[in-house]
């Protein structure tokens, strides 16, 4: 009984997602594609090779997770199905609206927690990772994220949301915030009072005292502006993580954030104080902690990391990554009636795939020696802002 209803879980949310998703995918790179154009024109270097190839295999690779097993939507189901005092009908277009409100709401309390609490941050950073700012950025996703935020959407099943209402409108969500990644986009006059926008989440992706934490609204900025967390932009922010990840690989993106806290913890004498380092927020440190690790984003002089590889490692980290985004369109496609074992090995060889297209990146797996490293000179060109 247990493993139908995850198998119905999993087809649930798998299906109508990722349905949505698929369709998406051509839009998102015809729409990188015509971004890395129009940056070329101007001069600008919003767009790195290495860095975007990294974005986009954490996407493939959390899409193909999510294929996975969805225990959060299971509690979503039984909650609405055994616990929920009235049931919202799903053809009734005030359902629709009023969910589209309330997954927003939560999001911005899910999203808000995830840059104050430890354990929910080291799920949520591969996001903020890469170093630059552009349409790619927005397809470089947690594998492991979307488990730690549907506790903040339960709520919605106890108000009667139906499931299938509850997912599609929070697929519809994510695809708004793709293109609110480029900084070729400037202000956008009164829509900024109400809507998220390319300004407001720049300031979000930013690593500069003034913006951290800031602007968490995934398609409503309103929740920013009533709980006190909205900031406008004003100079150009500077992007990335406080503590650099320093690595191109998707694998290494997901498990260094884990990483770092369970050094953390490792260095408190204490048990109660192990365990509340996963509680603690993420800039929060004790006498114990281990010094940061390497330069920080915010050190005067930074320079983004890169690595110069030679064209045949490029060329074969992109033929690796076309051949994991191909196989990975296919496995969507087909998991909805797959059994579990063929769905964890397609996962599996997947995510081989991508941790060997980082590899490469790196410089770790290269089929000729690498003609040095060396980090950009200078970080991409902003977009010219005025002062908030």
């Amino acid at each position: 009984m247990l493993a139908e209803a995850l198998c119905a879980g999993r087809a649930e949310d798998g299906g109508m997602s990722s349905s949505l998703i698929l369709l998406a995918v051509p839009v998102f790179f015809a729409l990188i594609g015509v971004e890395l154009w129009l940056c070329r024109r101007r001069g600008r270097r919003d767009y790195r090779f290495s860095d975007a190839l990294a974005n986009l295999s954490c996407g493939v690779g959390q899409q193909t997770l999510v294929t996975l097993v969805s225990v959060g939507l299971l509690v979503y189901v039984f909650l609405f199905e055994r616990a929920a005092p009235v049931r919202l009908p799903p053809g009734a277009v005030s359902t629709w609206l009023a969910c589209f409100v309330a997954v927003d709401f939560c999001y911005y309390w899910a999203h808000r927690a995830s840059h104050r609490v430890n354990f929910l941050w080291a799920a949520h950073a591969v996001h903020h990772q890469s170093e630059d700012y552009n349409l790619s950025v927005a397809l470089r996703q947690s594998w492991v994220q979307r488990a730690f935020f549907w506790p903040f959407f339960w709520p919605l099943a106890l108000l009667g949301f139906p499931p299938a209402v509850l997912v599609t409108t929070y697929t519809l969500n994510t695809l708004y915030q793709f293109w609110i990644h480029t900084q070729l986009v400037g202000r956008l006059g009164p829509l900024e009072w109400v809507l998220n926008t390319p300004s407001h989440h720049r300031v979000h992706h930013g690593v500069d005292a003034a913006y951290l934490d800031r602007n968490h609204g995934g398609m409503f900025i309103v929740w920013d502006r009533l709980f006190g967390t909205f900031r406008a932009e004003g100079a150009l922010p500077r992007y990335g993580v406080v503590q650099p990840l320093g690595s191109f690989s998707a694998l290494r993106a997901n498990l260094d954030p884990w990483r770092k806290l369970a050094r953390m913890a490792s260095a408190e004498p204490r048990l109660s104080g192990k365990l509340l380092v996963f509680l603690r927020p993420p800039d929060w440190r004790s006498e114990a902690s281990p010094p940061e690790e390497g330069p920080l984003r915010t050190d005067p002089g930074y320079v983004l990391h890169d690595v110069e590889r030679p064209p045949l490692a490029r060329a074969l980290a992109a033929a690796l990554f076309l051949a994991a985004l191909v196989g990975a369109i296919a496995f969507l496609h087909a998991a909805p009636g797959l059994a579990a074992g063929p769905l964890w090995a397609g996962a599996a060889v997947l995510l081989a795939a991508l941790t060997g297209v980082g590899a490469l990146l790196d410089g770790r797996a290269s089929p000729e020696p690498a003609r040095g490293e060396a980090t950009s000179a200078g970080a991409p060109k902003g977009l010219p802002i005025s002062p908030a």
